[in-house]
């Protein structure tokens, strides 16, 4: 054998040996006990995916998020803090209050992410404990009965795939048990449940059968159906439907208007908004405005807890209508553009609502003519991060519907408040690239595909790359400086590109 061949060997042997060892040792915590997790922000808000509060206790009010677990403020949301940090489940998806017994709350967990079933506490969310449905991994909605906090309803979907989760779900006895009380096929998921305000035996659903794209996140099939019980959601039967446009009408939403004995029903779906008069027998549709319409993304529908005729419906902006749905105006828009998604109405007190949007839960006390803050809530779900190479560092990222932010790691206020931050403008789920020679040039990935670069300097933000039709891009198009030659930025399309020297 050749000595340099053995030589080789002997020196390959002698290096996986020492990996061995290194590898092989046993974790050292104490190594790393100095180091500590601190929040750097910024302080604002993400989405929101339920909201709930007290009737009477105008204090009080919860809400849950995506992937940022459940949130609770004792002093009308000056303050909130997080509750359900020891489950270690941070995909919130539903939550009720029971009506008779304001310290019972029952969670359900898995929007997008996927959670483990039913979570309730007797104690106003001290403590919980799972109460079942464990291999439900995405729930969409709760009721709990107003005369019994035991009695609780549950709506399950799984926008991934088909499978025995879907439907609805029924126990009388806090959790102890669960029957399935509706159950269409594998595909048929429950969107939607509402109540009568005042006729608890009547409650309806709304079903979607889709099928999402894991990539695109758009459905590749759609269709729905409204349901209807009138034993508390023990057995179902579709309603009539006459009056309704056909299938595929996307995601449905549903709410029952107070005083009627459950006959007002109204709805949205994807061609518009609707209304039935006889309980779901017969429908109308209410009003043409091409802005009251429902998606996949939002179709939800409220009524005031006091009046029949308003209502308001989720969009861009919140819509309110005070005639029964026959006409609509914006009630409630958002400084940065962002989607409206839930509301919970005080049924004491029509004036005060809680919203949650994609810039978290904000509340009012006169009907809408003053908000809560969101910069109290640091739940913003965020994409990507990267440090620059300045001192002190700063963090970017880039934030789901609220463009973009960098952060200062440490301040010089004592405490890292909105003066140490900005944005960049990068698209909300861009990737965000700073200058590594330069830290005041900061590069992002904006609207379909291009590349932005900020100046700092100037404030100034120039296009430097747009992909016309010629390349193909992602909604996460990646975007990375060149570690070894600090001037050449790469784009992800269909190709790797690489920029010229200098960055134009």
């Amino acid at each position: 054998m050749n000595r340099c061949v053995r030589f080789s060997i002997v020196i390959s042997s002698l290096v996986l040996i020492a990996t061995s060892r290194v590898y092989g040792q046993q974790y050292n915590s104490n190594l790393f006990s100095a180091m500590k997790w601190r929040l750097v922000g910024p302080h604002r808000a993400g989405r929101v995916t339920t909201v709930a509060g007290i009737p009477g206790k105008p204090a009080i009010y919860y809400f849950g998020t995506p992937g940022g677990g459940l949130w609770k403020t004792t002093d009308g949301g000056r303050m909130w803090k997080p509750i359900f940090d020891d489950v270690h489940v941070p995909s919130i998806s539903a939550l009720a209050v029971a009506a008779s017994d304001a310290d019972v709350i029952y969670v359900g967990t898995g929007e997008y992410l996927e959670g483990n079933g039913i979570y309730k506490s007797i104690d106003g969310g001290a403590t919980w404990i799972n109460v079942g449905l464990r291999d439900v991994h995405h729930i969409s909605s709760i009721i709990i009965s107003s005369r019994d906090p035991n009695i609780v309803l549950v709506g399950s979907y799984d926008i991934f795939g088909a499978g025995p989760q879907h439907g609805l779900f029924k126990t009388t006895d806090g959790g102890k048990t669960w029957n399935r009380v509706f159950f269409k096929d594998d595909k048929t998921a429950i969107v939607d449940i509402c109540p009568a305000p005042d006729d608890a035996r009547i409650v309806y659903a709304a079903t979607f059968s889709s099928q999402f794209d894991p990539v695109s996140r758009r459905p590749m099939t759609s269709e729905s159906q409204v349901y209807k019980s009138t034993d508390e959601g023990t057995t179902w039967q579709p309603v009539g439907g006459a009056g309704l446009p056909n299938n595929p009408r996307g995601r449905v939403g549903v709410a029952v208007a107070p005083n009627t004995q459950g006959r007002l029903v109204y709805a949205i779906m994807n061609q518009g908004f609707w209304r039935s008069d006889d309980g779901g027998a017969t429908w109308q549709q209410s009003t043409k405005d091409p802005r009251v319409v429902g998606s996949g993304y939002f179709s939800r529908v409220y009524v005031d807890p006091k009046n029949a005729d308003v209502v308001y419906v989720m969009q861009t902006s919140t819509y309110r209508s005070l005639d029964g749905g026959r006409t609509f105006a914006a009630w409630k828009g958002e400084p940065s553009g962002e989607d409206d998604h839930v509301l919970w109405i005080d049924p004491n007190d029509s004036q005060r609502i809680l919203e949650g949007t994609d810039q978290g839960a904000v509340i009012t006390l006169d009907g809408g003519s003053t908000w809560s803050e969101w910069f109290n809530q640091p739940t913003g779900e965020m994409y990507h991060v990267i440090t620059d190479n300045a001192f002190p560092y700063r963090l970017y990222a880039s934030q789901q519907d609220s463009g973009s932010v960098a952060v200062l790691s440490r301040s010089d206020f004592g405490m890292i408040t909105y003066r140490d931050w900005f944005s960049t403008g990068a698209f909300e789920s861009g990737y965000i690239a700073p200058d590594l020679l330069n830290p005041n040039l900061v590069y992002s990935v904006g609207w379909y595909g291009t590349v932005f670069r900020l100046d700092r300097t100037t404030g100034q933000i120039a296009n430097v790359f747009a992909p016309g039709a010629k390349y193909r891009y992602t909604w996460e198009t990646p975007l990375v400086f060149s570690p070894r030659d600090p001037k050449t930025l790469y784009v992800g399309m269909q190709y790797v590109l690489k920029s010229g020297d200098p960055i134009i």
